[in-house]
């Protein structure tokens, strides 16, 4: 089923996701035992990144954005739950350092240590009766170990009813480039590799989420030259919340999609 963008944006018009908490983290154990005898057989495990974003971005980008992704997720999905954002992660070699450990306040983990946190996890919530395990990432450096988890775990339960999915689409999906070709935002506002590391795109997420952790000040184009100086890449100067909430509709569609198409009787 696709929703149309206005309609996903309905589903998130706040971070609060205004109603019954969707966030694991907000319930109390007889609360979520309530939900799970009631249908709730879905669990999404939602991973970030801390990692520098250039002068402009917070640091906990990722994480902040897919709490909320993750909160509207299962929301739209109606049996589902969210669980505490995984904010250690491979972010690449630690000593000597590279990419954005070059840069102070990124956290970088080792990928067979992420992959060991997302694997107990996972059986965590196998143990608790959870059916449907979904793994959502809103980093790069995320994707191959939720892969190989999801992989492993799904062949090991595929006779005992439990399953396990990367949500690839999340990620990969190119609907958020093809919405700001279709808006013309890249010729109408200039607007350069809007899917840039710090560019247009985290910009606007991250101002529709919460506009304090956007520096405005220091917002400007930043060439890809400079990279190794300020972190950034891309131009987020015509970035806005309004903008962001569009993007942020967008990723939460994809994965709405995909979990629906692997779990039909969602």
């Amino acid at each position: 089923m696709k929703y149309p963008v206005f309609a996903l944006l309905l589903l998130i018009t706040s971070p609060a996701l205004a109603g019954p908490s969707f966030y694991l983290e907000d319930l109390t154990w007889p609360e979520l035992k309530e939900r799970m005898l009631h249908g709730t057989d879905t669990v999404i495990i939602p991973t970030g990144g801390t990692e520098q974003n250039g002068p402009h971005i917070a640091i906990g980008k990722h994480n902040m954005i897919v709490y909320y992704t993750s909160g509207a997720i299962a929301k739209a999905l109606g049996n589902a739950v969210a669980a505490p954002v995984l904010a250690y992660v491979p972010e690449g070699p630690i000593t000597p350092a590279s990419g954005h450990m070059m840069f102070p306040g990124t956290i970088s983990v080792r990928e067979e240590g992420f992959a060991m946190v997302l694997e107990d996890a996972a059986r965590s919530f196998k143990q608790h009766g959870f059916k449907h395990i979904c793994f959502i990432g809103d980093h790069g450096g995320n994707q191959d170990a939720q892969a190989k988890v999801a992989e492993k775990l799904t062949q090991e339960w595929k006779d005992q009813g439990v399953s396990v999915l990367q949500v690839s689409d999340y990620y990969t999906d190119r609907l958020a480039d093809e919405w700001v070709d279709k808006q013309k935002i890249a010729k109408t506002l200039h607007v350069e590799n809007a899917s840039a590391h710090a560019g247009f795109m985290d910009a606007a997420e991250v101002m529709a989420i919460d506009p304090s952790a956007v520096r405005s000040g220091l917002i400007k184009h930043y060439a890809e030259k400079d990279f190794d100086v300020n972190g950034a890449r891309g131009d987020p100067s015509e970035a806005t919340a309004e903008y962001g909430k569009a993007l942020l509709a967008l990723k939460v569609q994809s994965a709405v999609e995909q979990i629906r198409k692997s779990f039909p009787a969602q």
